[in-house]
């Protein structure tokens, strides 16, 4: 019992001088023992530890003084890696992610839309091993998968409970990507996994209440509390897209009428505009915005309408210091921003709250989906022991 209670011990020292070294580098074995009150001798100890598993090293920081040089430490970029996944309905995106969020390697593969769960899991498979193969990626070092897609998902069972956009129902995509790839898998909804990468690294950073919005292929929302995903009872919150608007409205691919995202999402806008002339595109339609063609101008801008209720919903429910922007709308068009700023400070965000929050588009843009899914497969299946 003593012996496996020194064995935890060690153990646990081990993870909160990683964990130091990862989160402050460069840092000094000085400054770990001072900050966790562990005696110099054991931090050296874990330190050449994790030297020899090649995790961390050391290097010299040059300073302007005369002083002796500190001995600094960093962990190694390519120490710990994780594939991090993004699915959608048209394509799907697959990244190598190194320890620090850094995407090393992507590839992106078109979908098609009538592909089943098996013909994209297998495709999906296929691109991963001849990225690996490509790179020369190391995959000793590989931690796991990370997988983010549109839709409910069961992020304990790795279960994809209902996508619209994927028309999949009840898939346990965990298993069969693990029996695909022979590496571990964790699955969530790609919004809170784009959450979490811009909280760590992108346009959230230091806010204790984030919202993310996200504006393309669907609509939908992720809230981060004090650095942690709020998920609800069945991981569904944030399901913004399909909240009632209009009950009168038109149907939704969810099966209800008058969801907001009817009036948002790029395939409703593209029946809309196959009225007036065909259009295949969001870009074309944009195109014949900055045209001036007038039935271009109202639809695009009352889909501008729909996103400054939508921000100012959020607002009035969570009361958040900062809003993100992200999706296909913001990121092929950024130049909409501004709008919706106006629309928000003149027309629809409650008086009271304008002044309460930072509003801004995602900094991580096509990367940020990617870079959560392999944070998360790092957090899931990296362990030093």
């Amino acid at each position: 019992m003593k012996k496996h209670d020194q064995d935890f011990m060690r153990l646990q020292n081990k993870k909160t001088v990683y964990e130091m070294i990862k989160v402050r580098s460069p840092i000094s074995r000085a400054l770990i023992a001072k900050i966790t009150g562990m005696s110099p001798t054991t931090v050296s100890r874990i330190v050449g530890e994790l030297s020899e598993q090649g995790y961390v090293t050391e290097f010299e920081l040059v300073s302007n003084g005369l002083g002796r040089k500190a001995a600094m430490l960093k962990l190694v970029d390519t120490s710990v890696l994780s594939v991090g996944i993004e699915l959608d309905k048209h394509q799907y995106r697959i990244g190598i992610v190194d320890v620090n969020g850094v995407l090393l390697y992507s590839r992106v593969r078109e979908r098609l839309p009538e592909e089943s769960a098996e013909e994209t899991l297998n495709n999906i498979a296929r691109v991963l091993q001849g990225m690996i193969d490509s790179e020369g990626v190391n995959s000793t070092r590989i931690a796991g998968i990370g997988i983010g897609l549109p839709g409910i998902v069961d992020d304990e069972r790795g279960e994809v409970v209902f996508s619209v956009q994927l028309g999949w129902r009840k898939v346990n995509i965990v298993q069969q990507l693990k029996a695909l790839t022979g590496y571990e898998v964790a699955v969530d909804n790609e919004l809170k996994l784009k959450a979490l990468a811009e909280h760590v690294k992108g346009a959230a950073a230091g806010s204790k209440r984030t919202v993310l919005l996200g504006f393309g292929t669907g609509v939908g929302s992720a809230l981060i509390i004090e650095g942690e995903i709020y998920r609800g009872e069945s991981n569904s919150a944030g399901e913004i897209g399909h909240t009632t608007i209009d009950p009168n409205g038109a149907l939704c691919e969810c099966g209800k009428t008058g969801c907001l995202q009817t009036y948002i999402i790029t395939s409703a806008l593209l029946n809309e505009a196959n009225k007036i002339r065909p259009m295949d595109t969001i870009e074309e339609l944009f195109e014949a915005r900055k045209s001036g063609e007038m039935w271009a101008v109202q639809l695009i801008d009352r889909a501008l309408i729909y996103m400054a209720i939508t921000i100012n919903n959020v607002l009035c429910m969570y009361n958040p210091d900062m809003v993100i922007l992200s999706g296909e709308w913001l990121e092929k068009f950024p130049e909409i921003q501004p709008d919706i700023e106006q629309l928000c400070n003149t027309r629809f965000v409650w008086e009271l709250l304008r002044n309460t929050y930072g509003l801004q588009c995602t900094v991580l843009g096509e990367e940020g989906v990617m870079i959560g899914s392999g944070l998360l497969a790092q957090t899931r299946f990296f362990s030093l022991d």
